[in-house]
């Protein structure tokens, strides 16, 4: 079949719908002729029905190769992009654009305009965004149809409408997506993200060129202005949104943008504002007023509208007013006059709403300046260089001109506003500015202002003159030149230039009348110093008339008035007007220092605090008082120190030092500074400063010169007073006796001396300074008698002879130092009858004559009874001089309370209850008179312990809610609890008082008495030795309990003691003991004990001698069976000791009277007392008898001494040691005898059997003492042996192996060894081994387990560790054997062993 049959047959077949024919046949014609167009056709037509639409688009594409001006070809391929929808759009587009281009060619536009209508409508319907905008694209004028469809397509406005409709949409969901998703990030920043994000897709976006084409194509003015508006509003935001690099450029584009509505008047406010503030003009008055006045009139109610109005209305303003026309809105006419007032208004109001508006801040600023309104002005034009910053930054531009104006403002008003304070700003500003503008008359003019302020007058002329140079005309200027050349001493010429002046200032004109003020003084004030004569000063048609005259012109002008005030204080002498004058100048102007320092002194004088504050804190504010930095002006101290004195008054310390330190840093060299700060600090505490400062005010170093006005007196007062509280009390005392020999009479130094006296008493008892102590309270007499001469009505004065009248009853033994006849005299002068009176019907206290006899109750002698009366006196005397002061009153009742209970500690139990219930009385009106006062309630609960539990504990726990952190009423507490036997919760209470304040040592000292009622004697010595160490010396029963339970351990260790300190301590506790308490005789007993056993004999004897003689005389008076024991133990002791010292005779008879004193079993002594007491005095009148040759009487004792202990196998040892070691044969025979009893009734008793063993050594009797090694042998196996048992068998063990005669050294050694065995860490046994071994291990092991019995952990004395040091054959140890024990020679010996 031939081609052209088969292409019919394949029409055919596709109209026939018989696609796979038509394919067929297509194909056989395309195998002949693979370019045949129609086959191609036909081909991708069959395919395209069958779906097969990849083959088609192959096919389709074939033929546009073919014949590419054809359209059926093109056309083919839409349909077949048509019929697989979304996919293929733009594949669909270009096939539909080179179909309408074929079709237009051919000039069939209508099928070529169905061709894109048809794809339009597809695109529209099934496509994307982005496909559906390059679809429109095609439709553009600058697309490839518009040119041949035109006129037949939709007007591109339109087009580029959608266009920038579907832009906006997406970048707008873009952005929001971008911002959530990248916000997430780590560190991200909302604002930053928002701009990097804007930053991108603006740069990238069309959506500019869509807005500028739609303005270009639209018809429409209004939619033509909306776009206007929406393009400027896209490019400002991107400008925003750019790198300051990319600014530039961009900032052009809107600003063309912005121009172009103004000048079209197209009324877009963002627009104008931005062409207002932009433009950055060094002079206002090169602004288009037209443009002004367009903006006023189309944006009238708003911030910056309302500004310009009112600068525009303002003599500021450089333009003329608008001609009046009928409609004066139109054209920006003013719609009426405008005042003063309501212009302020207007400046207020716009710049409240245009806070970010550049112009705005800078019309504000410089109209308030007009105003001198220096303060506002500075606040404002600050706010618009912030703006202006912020503004210029977001705009890439530099606004330079704007700020320097700004500046400009900024820097003239704080040339004014608290002057001279921000004079360095303010010339660090113009200095700036002129770098840039070196002939800104404004800048000149504020240097030269400010170099006036700073007195370089020179400097100042010249930048008046530079600035006269460019403003001839300029009054101000030329005012300020003259001055400045009147203040450089140009008096004359000044004058002259200030009088030409003079007729150009009209006094009807308002602007002109300040300064025509100003001008009449600065004339006064030049004929007043070109002509200082009295006359020519005092003539009022001289200076006088010309400062009137400013008054006049001015009446607000400050300065004339105080150069008025000083006329009539130094030559009118009329100083009522002056101090008007004085006043007035002030209220106007904080400037006017003199005038300020004259009404403050003068205030001062009346004793007017609070104005002076007033007064001194304005010129502070005003800052006049500091010169600013570089300036040759020199400060003024005196508002700082008018301010100290003030806080001070008011006992505002802190201030005060910070006023006084100020006033210092300006002149350092005054003196009533230096004054104030000392007592400043003296009064809050801080004395090493005021130390330091009150020592350099009287003794200034070198270099330092100190402007002393007035008397010194007061300053070496303070001085003394400051050494008094840093208890430093003999220098104090030197210097207000210094003071007082100046100023006899002066009774606060009088008062201060007494004081410090007192302190310095209370503080030698607290250090246990007993008799500088006592000195000091007699030297507070002494100054009291003296005080009372002058003021006998001083509280104070009488609370001090009371404390120290009670002081000399902590120091018992100094009661006959006590002046009674000097404090007589002076509890009698000036004394009302019924002073003493009170409270004398409980305590017994009368007038000042009573004799002592008369009192009773007190135990002591008269002596000791008077300083308690005298000191009760004393306080009821200072109740009586404060009748009229409540709280002194309260005050005065405690202490005399204090007193009564004093009396009452030192009486007997009987006596001193009267007392007791006199403190109850006095505590109580105490609280009557002040119950918040926690002191009180304590002191309360103190003296109704014993005697209501109830009432104190209330008043303990009222005392604790007024101030729980109180560790004095928490041990009260735990005392009252105690007494009543619930020791938990006094436990508890002490706890809490040692948590409060851990150095309170009664707290400690109660746990003790807890642990001591409970058994716990080893805890309570500990807690009792805390207590002590950490007690002042005058407490007494931490002393107490101290000594007595060191003495109880002493005596529960069965041992003599190798750490000193357990038995010197106590010594000294005791000592200070009987000096605070005579009476305390078991105190004395124990000391004695104790000097016994530290060897100290002579004084134990006298202390005995003493108790006996006590003891003795209270029998005599008593019969008392207890006080005839303790004169039995005194007795025994004294003959003991008296046995130590070799004093043979009298022990001897000591002892015999104990042993008769304690013959009765009724003697007053328990059983096991009376025994021991009988046992040491057999002892010690045999051991006496030997001494002194009476060996039959001595045998006969130590036989009753058997007796009477029942053979004690420890009284028995003791025994034959002292038979053995000072008896004969016979006494030996008998030493033997008993000693063989007491080993047979006690097998087990260690001192027996080693007793036993080691007289058996030394007799040579080796069959007792092999019996004895065999029982050593059993008891050292024993449990529970002493550390001195295991020394002794371990040692007699050694002796009998090596005295033994059989004996050889490998069964020394193996004793030795034995030993180790069966104890490692005694050192005894190392020590043996070492002394039969030559090695060297041994003599390093002694040493180190001697080193570990070192005191506290053990008992091994420096004799004993300096033999371990010298075993160990070195000569750095034997050095140190020598150290701890030079005189023992083994150390010695060691040493010269090595060495030689």
């Amino acid at each position: 079949m031939s081609a052209k049959a088969s292409l019919k047959a394949a029409k055919a077949a596709i109209d026939a719908a018989d696609y796979v024919k038509a394919v067929v046949e297509a194909q056989a014609v395309l195998a002949a002729d693979s370019q045949n167009y129609f086959a191609q056709l036909f081909l991708a037509r069959a395919l395209e029905k069958q779906d097969k639409f990849e083959d088609a688009t192959k096919i389709y594409e074939q033929a546009t190769r073919s014949k590419p001006w054809d359209s059926q070809a093109w056309l083919g391929l839409c349909s077949v992009y048509e019929s697989q929808g979304v996919a293929k759009i733009d594949d669909y587009r270009k096939a539909a654009v080179n179909a309408a281009k074929i079709l237009a060619g051919v000039d069939d536009k209508h099928r070529s305009q169905t061709t894109m209508d048809k794809f339009m409508s597809f695109a529209k319907k099934h496509g994307t965004a982005q496909q559906y905008m390059r679809a429109l694209g095609v439709l553009l004028p600058d697309g490839e149809l518009y040119g041949a469809l035109e006129g037949r397509l939709q007007h591109p406005s339109l087009t580029y409408t959608r266009l920038a409709e579907i832009t906006e949409d997406q970048e707008a969901q873009e952005i929001k997506s971008e911002i959530a998703e990248r916000r997430t990030r780590i560190g991200a920043r909302l604002g930053q993200v928002t701009s990097d994000v804007k930053r991108e897709i603006y740069s990238s976006s069309q959506l500019e060129d869509y807005y500028q084409q739609l303005i270009n194509w639209t018809q429409d003015d209004v939619v033509r202005r909306q776009y206007e508006e929406k393009l400027f509003d896209r490019a400002y935001d991107h400008l925003l949104v750019l790198s300051l690099d990319e600014k530039p450029a961009k900032l052009n584009q809107v600003l063309d943008l912005a121009e172009g509505m103004v000048i079209v008047d197209h009324p877009y406010q963002k627009a104008w504002n931005l062409v207002l503030e932009t433009r950055d003009l060094d002079n206002l008055k090169e602004q288009d007023v037209n443009v002004l006045r367009s903006y006023v009139a189309h944006f009238s109610g708003y911030g910056l509208a309302k500004v310009l109005v009112a600068w525009l209305t303002s003599e500021l303003s450089p333009f003329p007013p608008p001609p009046k026309v009928d409609d004066e809105q139109k054209d920006g006419g003013r719609p009426k006059e405008i005042t003063a007032e309501d212009r302020l208004l207007l400046m207020n109001d716009g710049i409240s709403q245009a806070e970010a508006s550049p112009l705005s801040h800078r019309l504000v600023a410089d109209f308030y300046l007009h105003l001198d309104e220096h303060q506002t002005a500075s606040e404002t034009a600050t706010a618009g260089l912030k703006t202006t910053t912020a503004e210029s930054q977001k705009l890439g531009m530099t606004m330079q001109n704007t700020k320097d104006a700004l500046n400009t403002s900024l820097a003239t008003a704080l040339v004014h506003y608290q002057s001279p304070r921000n004079h360095p700003e303010a010339r660090r500003i113009f200095q700036d500015i002129l770098e840039r503008k070196p002939k800104s008359t404004p800048v000149l003019i504020g240097l030269g202002l400010i170099f006036k302020e700073t007195e370089d007058y020179k400097d100042a002329i010249t930048f008046f003159l530079q600035a006269m140079a460019d403003d001839q005309d300029n009054a101000i200027v030329g005012v300020e030149l003259a001055w400045c050349r009147a203040l450089n001493g140009e008096y004359a010429k000044a004058q002259k230039e200030l009088e030409a002046y003079l007729p150009k200032l009209k006094v009807e004109d308002m602007k002109a009348r300040d300064l025509r003020a100003q001008v009449l003084y600065r004339i006064g004030i030049c004929k007043w110093h070109l002509d200082p004569s009295k006359a020519a000063r005092k003539d009022r048609n001289g200076a006088y008339a010309d400062f009137l005259s400013a008054i006049k012109t001015n009446v607000n002008f400050a300065p004339a008035y105080t150069s008025l005030g000083h006329y009539y204080t130094d030559y009118a002498k009329d100083k009522k007007r002056a101090r008007q004058c004085f006043q007035k100048a002030f209220e106007l102007s904080a400037g006017e220092v003199d005038a300020a320092e004259l009404l403050a002194k003068l205030f001062a004088d009346q004793g007017d605090w609070d104005i002076v504050e007033v007064v001194s804190q304005r010129v502070v504010d005003s800052g006049r008082a500091r010169p600013p930095p570089g300036s040759k002006r020199t400060g003024l101290s005196w508002p700082y120190s008018a301010l100290g004195v003030v806080q001070m008054n008011r006992q505002e310390y802190s201030p005060a030092i910070v006023s006084f330190l100020a006033a210092l840093r300006i002149s350092p060299g005054d003196y009533q500074s230096y004054v104030g700060l000392g007592e400043s600090y003296h009064n809050s505490g801080r004395y090493n400063s005021a130390l330091r400062t009150f020592t350099h005010a009287l003794q200034p170093q070198e270099l330092t010169a100190i402007k002393v006005s007035g008397e010194t007196w007061f300053a070496r007062y303070m001085l003394a007073n400051v050494h008094r509280e840093l208890g430093d009390y003999d220098e104090a005392i030197r210097g207000l006796q210094a003071v007082l020999e100046e100023r006899k009479s002066e009774f606060g130094v009088q008062m201060s001396l007494l004081q410090t006296f007192m302190e310095q008493a209370w503080r030698c008892l607290d250090t246990g300074l007993y008799g500088q102590a006592i000195d000091s309270a007699r030297q507070a007499i002494k100054t009291a008698d003296k005080i009372a001469l002058q003021k006998p009505d001083a509280f104070n004065l009488w609370k001090a002879v009371g404390d120290a009248c009670l002081l000399f009853s902590w120091v018992g033994t100094a009661s006959d130092q006590f002046p009674g006849r000097d404090v007589g005299s002076l509890l009698n002068k000036n004394v009302d009858e019924q002073t003493y009176i009170l409270l004398s019907e409980i305590d017994g206290v009368g007038d000042a004559f009573q004799r002592p006899s008369e009192t009773n109750g007190v135990t002591g002698h008269s002596e000791s009874r008077k300083p308690m009366i005298d000191g009760i006196r004393a306080y009821k005397r200072a109740l009586a001089s404060c009748a009229h002061d409540q709280h002194a009153q309260a005050v005065a009742w405690y202490n005399l309370g204090w007193a009564e209970h004093r009396a009452h500690v030192c009486s007997s139990t009987k006596a001193g209850k009267k007392y007791l219930r006199a403190a109850v009385r006095c505590f109580k009106r105490a609280i009557e008179l002040e119950a918040g006062n926690a002191e009180f309630w304590n002191a309360l609960g103190v003296v109704t312990t014993t005697l209501n539990p109830r009432v104190a504990q209330h008043a303990f726990v009222r005392s604790l809610h007024l101030n729980e952190i109180n560790a004095m009423v928490w041990t009260n507490l735990g005392v009252l609890y105690m007494l009543q036997s619930d020791y938990e919760v006094a436990h508890a209470a002490y706890g809490r008082a040692q948590s409060t304040d851990p150095e309170y040592a009664h707290a400690w000292v109660g746990e003790g008495l807890i642990a001591l009622l409970e058994g716990e004697a080893t805890e309570a010595l500990k807690l009792f030795t805390h207590a002590f160490e950490i007690s002042n010396s005058s407490s007494t029963i931490s002393k107490q309990q101290y000594s007595l339970s060191s003495f109880d351990d002493l005596l529960a260790s069965n041992g003599s003691s190798h750490d000193l300190t357990k038995l010197i301590r106590p010594i000294f506790a005791l000592q200070q003991l009987h000096a605070q308490t005579p009476s305390y005789l078991p105190g004395r007993h124990v000391a004695a004990l104790l000097l016994e056993r530290v060897g100290n004999y002579s004084i134990a004897v006298n202390i005995l001698n003493e108790l006996c003689t006590i003891a003795e005389a209270d029998y005599e008076k008593s019969e008392s069976h207890a006080v005839l024991a303790r004169f039995a133990h005194a007795k025994s002791d004294l003959a003991r000791c008296q046995l130590a010292s070799s004093a043979f005779e009298d022990a001897a008879s000591n002892a015999e009277i104990a042993l008769h004193l304690s013959a009765d079993e009724d003697s007053g002594l328990d059983t096991a007392s009376r025994t021991k007491l009988r046992l040491s005095a057999h002892l010690t009148a045999g051991l006496a008898m030997k001494s002194m040759g009476k060996s039959g009487e001595a045998v006969a004792m130590f036989r009753a001494a058997l007796q009477e202990s029942d053979s004690n196998p420890d009284a028995v040892c003791l025994l034959v040691k002292v038979l053995w070691a000072h008896g004969g044969k016979e006494e030996k025979s008998v030493a033997r005898e008993q000693l063989f009893d007491c080993v047979e009734r006690h097998q087990e008793h260690v001192g027996s059997v080693t007793l036993l063993g080691a007289m058996a050594l030394l007799d040579g009797d080796e069959a007792t003492a092999a019996a004895v090694s065999d029982d050593l042998l059993t008891l050292r196996m024993k449990d529970g042996l002493r550390a001195g048992e295991v020394v002794e068998i371990e040692a007699l063990l050694a002796a009998i192996v090596a005295l033994n005669s059989k004996g050889t050294e490998s069964e020394e050694l193996n004793e030795a060894q034995s030993a180790i065995m069966l104890r490692p860490s005694h050192p005894a046994a190392w020590s043996q081994l070492s002394g039969l071994s030559d090695e060297a291990y041994p003599a390093a092991m002694a040493l180190r387990t001697m080193q570990k019995g070192v005191p506290p952990a053990g008992k091994t004395g420096s004799s004993e560790l300096a033999a371990a040091y010298a075993g160990v054959g070195t000569a750095a140890d034997a050095q140190r054997a020598i150290c701890l024990a030079p005189w023992e020679a083994v150390g010695w010996e060691a040493f010269g062993a090595s060495v030689g």
